[in-house]
């Protein structure tokens, strides 16, 4: 687990492609190269998914990730739960001996509560909703030092058609094939391709080969879009947060990007420029202010080895409990890390059944 991913590759395998393409498992959400300590264990955490009984596959739920909240809301709501959407909230409310009592909202009023469940990071959770002073000072240093650096932009487009590969080419340009299931990694020739990539976005450049990898959850599920239509995911690396050129992250630079990044599939598969009908792009700041992921980071902190296990999210109190009796963290903040998998939410769940 210690190990860059790159010397476990190397020990097993020949192939090139094949090494790199297994190696971009090892810095999914990571701000690191596969040549760095450590990034064994997140080619470890990404394989090691089991899903409808298949180890180290991915699914896709039927009607996007929606539908995956969707279903927990169902459950939650079958099993009594009241659920309150567009309500932020301001703070979490301390009683008397410090314990959480409930929350604050924004709009106003409060909900009472005798334990409080927060999946938001733990600089968010700590550092943003609860009173001044209310931490030990040890422990709030801990917090302070997480690492948050995120390496990802999101691109999410609307297609008019399915893109044709060259490498296993559609007769008719238009038939579902086994590898449009799939995730399709472009750029990864050469490990080399992906260290470069990491090196440039460290400096605050956008890096000249980024990592690329396309899913086409639609083949699966029509749903999805409309008949003959498709929607693309594009997960790329490496970005910074903050560019080296002083440009900030607004609607011409990731407009750039965007071309950048559809230049490099024209390549594998010619025309799909012409199918775009619409993207959205969302580097690490638009992650960070959408979705409240502190730094962009889709973990809730880096996932290396000083913020994994007994470490997570601090290595004075990992796992769900916290200094504020009463508090649980539920979310990919909290071990064992990120992921769609629940865990983290399940250690939570068990913790607040057992007070």
């Amino acid at each position: 687990m210690t190990a860059p991913a790159t010397k476990i590759l190397n020990r097993w395998l020949e192939s090139e492609p094949l090494k790199a393409t297994l190696a971009t498992d090892s810095v999914i959400g990571t701000m690191m190269s596969p040549n760095t300590p450590g990034s064994g264990y997140v080619l470890l955490h990404h394989v090691m998914a089991q899903v409808a009984g298949m180890q180290g596959a991915w699914g896709y739920p039927e009607g996007g990730m929606g539908g995956v909240t969707q279903a927990m809301a169902r459950a939650a709501t079958e099993a009594g739960a009241h659920l309150f959407t567009s309500k932020p909230v301001k703070s979490i409310l301390l009683g008397a001996g410090g314990e959480a009592v409930g929350v604050e909202l924004e709009e106003g009023g409060c909900v009472y509560a005798n334990t409080v469940l927060s999946n938001a990071t733990a600089h968010l959770t700590f550092l943003k909703l609860l009173p001044e002073g209310s931490l030990p000072a040890e422990f709030e240093a801990t917090i302070r030092g997480i690492d948050y650096s995120s390496p990802v932009c999101k691109i999410n487009v609307a297609l008019k058609s399915l893109p044709n590969f060259k490498a296993d080419p559609s007769s008719t340009g238009s038939t579902v094939m086994p590898h449009h299931r799939c995730t399709v990694h472009l750029n990864c020739e050469k490990t080399e391709f992906l260290d470069q990539a990491y090196m440039q976005a460290r400096q605050g450049h956008i890096p000249d080969v980024p990592m690329i990898e396309m899913t086409l959850p639609s083949s699966c599920d029509p749903t999805l879009a409309p008949p003959g239509c498709h929607v693309a995911l594009f997960f790329t690396q490496y970005v910074p947060y903050t560019r080296a050129d002083g440009r900030l992250w607004d609607e011409a630079t990731k407009r750039e990007y965007a071309d950048k990044i559809f230049g490099v599939v024209e390549e594998y598969a010619p025309g799909f420029r012409d199918s775009v009908v619409g993207y959205e792009v969302l580097p690490p700041p638009d992650l960070e202010e959408i979705f409240g992921l502190t730094g962009g980071n889709i973990f809730h902190g880096a996932m290396s080895l000083d913020q994994l296990f007994v470490s997570r999210p601090s290595p004075l109190q990992a796992g769900p409990t916290t200094p504020i009796p009463g508090l649980l963290l539920c979310g990919a903040g909290a071990h064992p890390g990120g992921g769609v998998m629940g865990a983290a939410g399940r250690l939570a769940s068990l913790a607040a059944l057992r007070t």
